[in-house]
């Protein structure tokens, strides 16, 4: 199949048969899912001591006698929550480490807003260890004082995600009322759990990359080799995890990732396998048209320009359509999935 991007690699073109087919799709997708192991800890962080602060009465009960809380001391900050699974049919050469975006947590690879099986799901029955996180300040790896988290959280309106994740027509797109919403045509986005959707947001602050660059290096550090699956936001800090691990982070799979690696280092990913997804609607869009081309064109032009051979796929390309920005919870969700999947194969991941 011909690519409207011939500068950029795609996959080989028995994947991209199997993928317009629909041959891609979801296997071994019933029955129990046995698991040898699961678990979870916190992974990285740091110790702040504050002082200064007044001491301060409250009550943490409603009918409780009060009590002082001094606020100077020491906080343990900037950790991050990891959950595991270990499947008992270990068939995956290496864990696969699942990477949230924006304003998001590990919740993203669960179950869909409709109650389908979600990525997670999926590569577990495959017969993969996959690790799922919560970054720094997201979830259940807990947030910190405005005395360590400078600057101000983002939250979302409910309708922005709708808006700017391509699941609407743009901007005035949404409306509380479903029949009202102008949903892009043909969106696999199960839109009638959009409520859903939007309870998973949590809010994030824009200063805290170096933070969370750190917690997943240490989560690295302590249990690859590896492949890191990340979804947007989580792509460029999968860049540059990988660029400071690249020994140890041994394939990269990006679900429309929101930004690069570090541009001057791009050398390092010249022996990483990497596998690019885009979904629909990226034409139409404001912004993906540019985010696409910093990472296809300007940060694999360096890579390549290495030796390097990242790989990107275009889904409307195989004739695969209506594709939100939120790949893992469309209704052909596992199809997608079954694509990953298939170029692991290729790359000699799976046994």
């Amino acid at each position: 199949m011909q690519s409207r991007f011939p500068h950029v690699r795609t996959l080989g073109a028995l994947l991209l048969t199997m993928a317009a087919a629909g041959c891609a799709g979801p296997n071994n997708m019933k029955g129990p899912l046995v698991l040898k192991d699961m678990g979870s800890f916190h992974v990285g962080g740091r110790e702040v001591t504050i002082s200064g602060k007044p001491v301060k009465e409250v009550r943490f009960t409603a009918t409780g006698a009060p009590a002082k809380v001094d606020p100077n001391g020491v906080y343990q900050v900037e950790q991050m929550y990891v959950q595991y699974f270990i499947p008992q049919n270990q068939r995956g050469a290496l864990p696969i480490l699942m990477w949230h975006g924006g304003g998001l947590t590990g919740v993203t690879y669960e179950s869909t807003p409709d109650g389908r099986p979600g990525w997670l799901n999926y590569f577990l029955r495959q017969g993969w260890a996959v690790y799922n996180s919560d970054a720094v300040e997201r979830g259940r790896s807990g947030f910190a004082s405005p005395d360590v988290f400078q600057g101000e959280p983002v939250f979302l309106t409910k309708a922005n995600p709708f808006e700017r994740f391509r699941i609407g027509q743009g901007p005035g797109s949404y409306d509380p009322d479903p029949a009202k919403m102008k949903v892009n045509p043909g969106s696999q986005f199960p839109v009638e759990a959009y409520d859903n959707f939007a309870k998973q947001g949590v809010p994030r602050w824009l200063t805290t990359d170096d933070a969370i660059i750190r917690a997943y290096i240490a989560l690295v550090d302590k249990v690859c080799p590896c492949i890191v699956l990340a979804h947007s936001q989580g792509g460029p800090f999968a860049f540059k995890v990988a660029q400071a691990r690249p020994d140890t982070v041994k394939a990269l799979i990006l679900a429309e990732p929101a930004g690069t690696g570090d541009m001057a280092n791009a050398a390092a990913l010249k022996n990483t396998p990497i596998l690019t997804v885009y979904g629909d609607y990226v034409d139409q869009d404001a912004r993906w048209p540019v985010m696409r081309k910093s990472v296809t064109d300007d940060f694999y032009g360096r890579v390549r320009a290495a030796g390097g051979k990242p790989e990107v796929v275009n889904l409307p390309e195989l004739g695969i359509k209506g594709n939100s920005h939120m790949m893992m919870m469309d209704r052909n969700n596992l199809q997608i999935a079954g694509i990953m999947q298939d170029w692991l194969k290729s790359k000699g991941f799976y046994q």
